[in-house]
């Protein structure tokens, strides 16, 4: 009897499932932290180029 495309679907995507390595704690902590530490300096960044680029729009509108 022929499976439906579904069923095929999970069944592999269950034994796959089982296969995957997943860190072990440390390991997650320290991710989480370079990503957080990632996400922070760019954040930084971004502001600090959106004030820039306001104060550059700004003191162009005034040479008017």
């Amino acid at each position: 009897m022929k499976q439906s495309a579904i069923v095929t679907y999970f069944r592999e995507s269950y034994e796959e499932f089982k296969r995957v390595v997943w860190p072990t704690r440390n390991q997650a902590i320290r991710l989480c932290i370079i990503v957080l530490s990632f996400v922070l300096v760019s954040a930084i960044l971004m502001a600090a180029l959106d004030y820039l680029f306001g104060f550059g729009y700004q003191s162009l509108l005034k040479l008017r």
